[in-house]
Order: structure tokens, then C-alpha cells, then sequence
């Protein structure tokens, strides 16, 4: 299920449960063109809650809308992901060093706060 969070106009904010469907990859990629429309980089905070899976159906044509993509990875920010499981941890980790020029970020559940911070820019603005 995906859940979109309130969020600056620069940041793309997703709670994810449960199985992800084509139907939630196509709302996320909608979000990221239309933030795309607009001058500047997008920032990204993600998260995940007992993902049970994936649907692989939605795989091909998922891939066939976000490989143009990688043509504005630079307009790509900071990116904060929340999952309480290992293995989505350290997926992200894994996409964070195939991505180096883009700052990943990965926390545990009880550090959601620190990560909506670092994914809305707070943590950047002196006290």
C-alpha cells in the first residue's frame, strides 16, 4: 500500500506497506515527473513497513518509465529511507553506492525523525 506524506514542493514523501503494485510504482513516477517540471533538485523520504514483496508483473513496464530517468540523475538530492527490515536496509545501501553522486541516507524506524529532517533539508539550517 503507499501512502504519499505532506511534504515541501522539493520532496517526495512515500510511506510504503505491504506488497508494492504497479499501481503504486506508476503514482510514484507520476509524482516524481511532475516535481521534474520544475527547476531545481528533488529530495526523496521513503518509508518502507513490512514489505511482503514486490509485484513482478509491473516490473517490465515500471522499468520502461523510470530509465529516462536516469538522464536527470543529477537533479537527484538527498534521499532518506525508513524500513524496519535488515534486507531493505541494505538493499538501499547497495543502490546508494551504485548511485555515489546521489546522498543516501538509511534509518531505523525510531529514527523517522532525523530522516524527514535530512530529507526536507532541517538538518542544513544552522539553529
Amino acid at each position: 500500500m503507499l501512502e504519499f506524506i505532506k511534504s515541501p514542493d522539493d520532496v517526495l514523501a512515500v510511506k510504503l506497506t505491504g506488497t508494492i503494485t504497479g499501481k503504486d510504482l506508476d503514482a510514484i513516477i507520476d509524482r516524481v515527473e511532475q516535481r521534474f517540471a520544475k527547476p531545481g533538485k528533488i529530495h526523496f523520504y521513503v518509508e518502507t513497513k513490512a514489505i511482503e514483496g514486490l509485484e513482478l508483473s509491473a516490473l517490465p513496464h515500471h522499468f520502461s518509465r523510470s530509465f529516462p530517468l536516469f538522464s536527470k540523475m543529477d537533479r537527484f538530492g538527498r534521499v532518506a529511507v525508513v524500513a524496519d527490515q535488515a534486507w531493505m536496509r541494505v538493499l538501499t545501501r547497495f543502490e546508494s553506492a551504485m548511485l555515489p553522486h546521489v546522498s543516501y541516507r538509511v534509518y531505523e524506524p525510531d529514527e523517522h525523525r532525523q530522516a524527514l529532517d535530512f530529507a526536507f533539508g532541517k538538518e542544513l539550517i544552522p539553529a
